[in-house]
C-alpha cells in the first residue's frame, strides 16, 4: 500500500511502486490526513489507476507492507511494516510543528519515528550515509532502522539525460536557446516568497531569441493558494512567453533540459546543481534548514543573483562563468548510492513481503522520465509585436527582441509587428512588419507592397515564403528573397521572419548600404549565428 500525505510525497511514490510486479501485488493507495496542503490529493491519487482507500478503512485492514515518501507519527496506526522515504534531496528542513523542536530536521526526529518509545518504522530508507549520522544525534532509537537506499527520484534524471534534446523540443528550446528554470520551494523565505514578481522580470529582461524561462513552483505553492490563483498571479509573465510546469509531472524532465537554474533552498535547485546546471540562489532560507545538513551548505556556497540587477548579464556570467562540478562536493554528500534506488529498494521491499511473492529476477533499471507538457498562455504563442535593439559589429548584425505587452512603456530601439497585431499606436510606430504564414489568399509581392502603403512608419516587410525562406520589402520597393545558408552535412536551419526583418532594419539604421544585402547578412542572436542569403528580384 502506497501511503500519502501531500501531493509532494504521492509524486515520489511513482518513483518507488512501479518496482512492484503488479501480476502478483495488489496495490492500493490511501491518503494519511490532516496535512495543510493535501488539496488536489484525492483527485491525483485517483488518476493513477490503484484503488484508493479512505484512511479509516487501510487502519482496519491488514497489509503486507506500506511505502510512505514522508513520516508522520499517526502511521502507526498501519497494521503493515512501513517503509518510509524522503520526499526531497534528503532530509533538510526545520519543522517545529511536525519535529517538536526546532534542531531535528523533518524525517528524523523523535516525534515522527516513535511512539511510546518504539520506533514506528521498520526501514528509514535515507539517500546518504552522512543522514544517519544527523538521525543518530536526533532519534538514536531509530538508528538501527536506517538503510541507504539512494535516491530513485534523482536517478530518474540521470537516467533520462540522453533524453535531453527531446525535451527541449518539448518546451520549444530550439534554435540556441538556452533554458532558465526558476524554482521556488513553499514557504516565506522561498524565492517566490521574496521575490513574487522574478519570473516576470526574467522573460522581459531576457531576449526572446536567447532564452526560454520555466518556472517549478513546490506542489505545497499550488494546494495552499490553489491553481487559478497561482496561474493568476502568472498570467503576465505567461503573456510573455513563461513556461509553467504543473505540479504533478514535469519538473525533473525540465532539469535535465535546464541550461541554467535559478532557485531558492528547496530540493529542485539542489537536484539541479547535482545534474551540474549553471545555478543562482536568491535569499537563503537557512533559517528553514538544518544547519548540519549538506543542503544548508549548499545554499551558503553556491552564486548569488541580485533580483534588482541586471538579469540579462547576471544570466549570461553564470552561464559563461559556470565551473562543472564546482558544487559536486556538496551535492554528492546527499545523493549517495547513485544509479543504485531502483534495485536496493526492490530488493528490500520484496524482502518484507511474504515469502511466496518472488522478486524479479532481472535487475530494476531506473524509468526514463516522460517529455514535460508546460502550461502555455494562448497569447505567447503569437506574440504579435516585439520591442527590439540591434548592433551590427564586425559586419555581424546583432538582434535582440522582446515581447511587447500591454502597459508597455518607452522602447529599447524599434517595435517590429506581425499581422496579428492591433493595437494601432504600435502598427503605427512600427518600424518592421511581418506576415509568418506562408499560404494566404494574398499573394507574398503584393502583400509586402500593400502593407508598406498601409503603415507609412514602416521601412522593411517581410512575407514568409515557406519553412525558412521570406520574402523582404524595403520600402523604396527593393526587394530580395532570403534564405539560410547551410553547410554540407548542417541540420537544415531555422529562419525567423521577424529576425530576418529586424536585422535587416538593423543593418540600414546601422549605416549599412541597402544595395550591399545581396551579399547577404551574418546574422546573431545570442550564441547563434546564421549566414542569410539574400537574392535580389529579378
Amino acid at each position: 500500500m502506497g501511503v500519502a500525505r501531500t501531493l509532494t510525497s504521492a509524486t515520489r511514490l511513482l518513483d518507488v511502486l512501479p518496482l512492484l510486479r503488479p501480476d502478483d501485488i495488489e496495490i492500493y493507495l490511501t491518503i494519511d490526513p490532516g496535512s495543510a496542503f493535501d488539496a488536489g490529493l484525492v483527485d491525483y491519487l485517483a488518476s493513477l489507476g490503484p484503488t484508493v482507500l479512505p484512511w479509516r478503512e487501510a487502519r482496519r485492514r491488514r497489509f503486507d507492507l506500506a511505502v510512505a515518501c514522508t513520516v508522520h507519527r499517526s502511521m502507526w496506526h498501519l497494521d503493515a511494516p512501513l517503509m518510509v522515504l524522503p520526499h526531497g534531496a534528503g532530509y533538510n528542513r526545520l519543522i517545529a510543528e511536525s519535529t517538536g523542536n526546532t534542531v531535528s530536521a523533518v524525517g528524523l526526529s523523535r516525534r515522527e519515528l516513535t511512539r511510546f518509545g518504539r520506533v514506528i518504522p521498520r526501514i528509514i530508507g535515507v539517500s546518504h550515509e552522512e543522514q544517519i549520522g544527523r538521525l543518530a544525534r536526533s532519534c538514536p532509537a531509530a538508528v538501527s532502522r536506517a538503510l541507504l537506499v539512494g535516491d530513485p527520484c534523482f536517478d530518474r534524471m540521470e537516467r533520462s539525460l540522453s533524453l535531453r534534446d527531446e525535451y527541449r523540443r518539448a518546451l520549444g528550446v530550439v534554435g540556441g536557446r538556452r533554458l532558465v528554470v526558476v524554482n521556488s520551494t513553499w514557504s516565506e523565505h522561498s524565492l517566490i516568497g521574496t521575490c513574487e514578481d522574478l519570473p516576470l522580470r526574467l522573460v522581459r529582461a531576457l531576449p526572446t531569441d536567447e532564452f526560454a524561462v520555466a518556472v517549478v513552483l513546490h506542489p505545497n505553492v499550488w494546494a495552499r493558494h490553489g491553481t487559478a490563483r497561482v496561474l493568476g498571479r502568472l498570467v503576465s509573465a505567461m503573456d510573455a512567453g513563461l513556461l509553467v510546469i504543473p505540479p504533478e509531472q514535469g519538473w525533473q524532465a525540465t532539469l535535465v533540459a535546464a541550461d541554467c537554474v535559478v532557485g531558492d533552498h528547496g530540493s529542485t535547485t539542489f537536484y539541479g546543481a547535482a545534474l551540474d546546471r549553471a545555478t543562482a540562489v536568491l535569499g537563503s532560507g537557512e533559517e528553514e534548514l538544518d544547519p548540519a545538513s549538506p543542503t544548508a551548505a549548499f545554499v551558503r556556497a553556491a552564486p548569488r543573483l541580485d533580483p534588482d540587477g541586471d538579469l540579462y548579464q547576471q544570466l549570461r556570467q553564470a552561464l559563461d562563468q559556470h565551473v562543472p562540478g564546482s558544487l559536486s562536493h556538496l551535492t554528492d554528500r546527499t545523493l549517495g548510492a547513485r544509479g543504485e534506488a531502483a534495485r536496493i529498494l526492490q530488493r528490500e521491499m520484496y524482502r518484507l513481503l511474504p515469502d511466496h511473492v518472488r522478486a524479479p529476477e532481472e535487475a530494476p533499471r531506473p524509468e526514463p522520465l516522460p517529455a514535460p507538457e508546460p502550461r502555455r498562455s494562448a497569447s505567447a504563442r503569437r506574440t504579435a509585436t516585439f520591442d527590439v535593439e540591434g548592433q551590427v559589429v564586425d559586419g555581424v548584425v546583432e538582434v535582440r527582441r522582446f515581447p511587447v505587452l500591454p502597459g508597455h512603456q518607452g522602447t529599447r530601439g524599434f517595435f517590429a509587428v506581425t499581422t496579428e497585431e492591433t493595437n494601432l499606436l504600435w502598427l503605427q510606430t512600427a518600424e518592421v512588419s511581418v506576415r509568418a504564414t506562408p499560404h494566404t489568399a494574398v499573394p507574398p509581392e503584393r502583400w509586402v507592397a500593400e502593407e508598406a502603403a498601409r503603415l507609412p512608419g514602416v521601412t522593411v516587410t517581410v512575407a514568409a515564403l515557406g519553412h525558412g525562406r521570406h520574402l523582404v520589402r524595403l520600402r523604396d520597393g527593393r526587394a530580395w528573397e532570403a534564405a539560410a545558408e547551410r553547410a554540407w552535412g548542417e541540420a537544415e536551419l531555422e529562419l525567423d521572419p521577424v529576425v530576418l526583418g529586424c536585422a535587416v532594419n538593423v543593418w540600414l539604421t546601422s549605416g549599412g548600404a541597402a544595395a550591399d544585402l545581396g551579399r547577404g547578412l551574418t546574422v546573431r542572436t545570442g550564441a547563434e549565428e546564421t549566414r542569410v542569403r539574400l537574392r535580389p528580384q529579378p
